[in-house]
């Protein structure tokens, strides 16, 4: 896993500032922590950070081929799956291989078969390819996007690079920030291509970039489809066991030591369980790692969708499948430390945070890259299998937006009272978030014929996948790569994705539950105490300290006179979430986010100093 950026400029000579290229890679710093390299020609430079996880020796990046007609060049972020099979491929026809690494087979892959290399890949990628014969550039990000991938045209050229950091290093790129990305950021849903700084973009998953001299032009290499699905619940629960158990398999090659991220829940215990498993035949135990709060399951009190604590779960499948377990247990002066904040805002480059869950993810990845270089994680099977509680709420699946924010506030409608009046008139976030969802919805892929039913429960699948996994993706892989550690997702996998978005949901659900055929699909790994469990959002504290913590740093906030994030936050608003008691559960949502909000801003304000174009 790695950090990439580069720099195509058809009117200048970049051989003489490698130096500016230099400053760029080093914003990547800690998503490759164990070596770093660039190449510079006349028209284009790359830079590379590696955290090494394959071929140690090998592997160094950038990478070049020298042809008769020119170099071409690669700059590569990631983890290609099915890497061995395509070198054995490309070694019978023709090609020689000086490393072992993935990197070299999407190098040669490329010059095989050009563009069509993509259509070839299995894995968890984003790179760019400087074609010297042709002086053209092509960007490529993996189909879920899990690795990211951020593009700034300039006036004779691009900018681009894993994280917008990279690009913000460069002079000519303004670090500012307009009314449409402050929608963004205040809206809460990852809309594919925005990065929210101004002239900056996102490619979207799926997506190719070329760039020549003529121009840059996007395109989709693969999308998501209807198809009819004819297999019956056995057939389907074997069908994704099978296609689950080769996905932990390949994505357990590694030259470093690997564990797994273990909640308890469904997901993670399935991943785990079948690591544990694969792992075994070698004799080789597996890691596996939790996190949890000082006093967390002694007081934990459940209401409607918080049903039961982690660890004891956690522990119960570590003993199951034999894996040597760690539950690191976080206090509150831990989650509130402002130099935790600091770095999660640092790694997103965005105020879009979720509070104490990012600080407990981050410092989670910290006490684990003390261990290990590479985790598997369950992320993406929630929004695949219908796994949250919203999917299950008829008022709320059936009303008009976003399904997890209509739970999270009541409504699909988000005003973010904690704004300025006048911003939040000219933000108009809920029309802006009425726009989104039917845009996201239009989306949908439906067979001919379909009932309403079913046409219903495809859009809110095609809404998790599209609007809702993209911001956990990202928010895995900023925190885990700010720690120098990669975080792999074997559900993301695009033929699980396939498979499960044209699964019927009255297989999703035949024994009444959530993610029964999931469930099904994974017996033989879950112990049966998990496959009884209701499902458990990611924990946050419910320690009263936390949020009077939080408390007293708005208090400073609110002390300094000239505090810049009150162009944003009334000031009335924040005092009113200073000074109300939190009661002493410490959980009033509405608060922490207010809390949480202004604190992110204020840090974000400091860091990178944004011209806000509000006005």
């Amino acid at each position: 896993m790695c950090g990439i950026t580069g720099w195509v400029s058809y009117d200048g000579d970049l051989t003489g500032r490698r130096e500016l290229l230099e400053r760029m890679t080093a914003t990547m710093t800690g998503r490759g922590p164990d070596a770093g390299g660039t190449w510079v020609e006349r028209h284009a430079a790359f830079g590379h950070r590696r955290l090494s996880i394959i071929d140690l020796a090998g592997g160094a990046q950038p990478m070049t081929a020298t042809t008769a007609d020119g170099t071409v060049a690669l700059t590569y972020s990631g983890e290609v799956y099915n890497f061995r099979e395509l070198r054995a491929e490309l070694r019978a026809r023709g090609h020689r291989f000086s490393t072992a690494s993935d990197t070299e087979v999407v190098l040669r892959g490329y010059l095989e078969w050009g563009d069509a290399l993509v259509d070839r890949l299995t894995g968890m990628y984003a790179f760019g390819v400087w074609d010297g014969r042709s002086e053209r550039l092509l960007l490529v990000r993996d189909r879920l996007g899990i690795k990211p991938l951020y593009y700034h045209p300039t006036s004779d050229g691009v900018l681009f690079g894993s994280e917008p950091k990279a690009l913000l290093a460069h002079p000519d790129v303004r670090p500012a920030v307009d009314l449409d990305g402050l929608r963004e950021i205040m809206l809460g849903v990852k809309t594919p291509g925005a990065a929210v700084w101004k002239g900056m973009r996102e490619l979207p998953p799926a997506h190719i970039a070329v760039l020549d001299r003529s121009g840059l032009r996007e395109r989709s290499y693969w999308e998501l489809r209807a198809t009819e699905h004819t297999d019956g619940r056995e057939a389907t629960a074997g069908r994704l066991a099978a296609l689950l158990e080769g996905s932990v398999s390949e994505q357990l090659v590694a030259d470093v030591p690997l564990c797994s991220l273990l909640s308890g829940g469904l997901d993670s215990s399935a991943v785990t369980g079948l690591a544990a498993r694969e792992l075994a035949y070698g004799g080789e135990p597996l890691r596996s790692f939790s996190v949890d709060f000082v006093g967390h399951s002694e007081h934990f009190v459940p209401d409607g969708h918080n049903v039961s604590p982690d660890t004891a779960y956690a522990e119960a499948v570590a003993a199951h499948v034999g894996a040597r377990h760690t539950n690191l247990v976080l206090d509150p002066a831990a989650l509130a430390d402002e130099e935790v904040r600091r770095a999660c805002v640092a790694a997103r480059d965005l105020p879009v945070g979720r509070g104490d869950m990012d600080h407990s993810l981050l410092l989670l990845f910290r006490a684990v890259r003390a261990h290990s270089t590479v985790a598997l994680s369950g992320e993406g099977a929630d929004e695949m299998f219908g796994g949250y509680w919203w999917f299950h709420d008829p008022a709320v699946s059936a009303s008009a937006g976003f399904p997890w924010l209509t739970a999270a506030t009541g409504a699909a409608r988000q005003e973010r009272g904690f704004l300025r009046s006048d911003l939040r008139r000219a933000l108009e976030i809920p029309e802006f978030a009425e726009h989104r969802y039917r845009e996201a919805v239009a989306a949908t892929p439906f067979l001919d014929g379909e009932d309403a039913a079913r046409r219903r429960t495809r859009e809110l699948l095609h809404l998790h996948l599209t609007r809702s996994l993209g911001g956990m993706l990202d928010r895995k892989d900023r925190l885990s790569m700010a720690a120098g550690l990669e975080v792999r997702v074997p559900f993301c996998d695009h033929r699980i994705v396939e498979y499960a978005y044209n699964i019927p949901w009255p297989l999703h659900v035949f024994d009444g539950r959530e993610k029964s055929i999931l469930r099904a699909a994974t017996r033989h790994v879950v112990p049966e105490v998990v496959q009884r469990r209701t499902k458990s959002p990611y924990p946050m504290t419910r320690d009263v300290r936390y949020v009077e913590a939080l408390q007293r740093q708005t208090k400073d906030v609110l002390a300094e006179p000239d505090a810049a994030v009150f162009a944003l936050v009334d000031r009335a608003a924040a005092r009113r979430a200073a000074e109300t008691p939190c009661g002493a559960s410490g959980n009033a949502p509405g608060q922490r986010l207010v809390l949480e909000k202004l604190l992110d801003l204020h840090v974000w304000l400091d860091l990178y100093k944004p011209e806000l174009e509000i006005g």
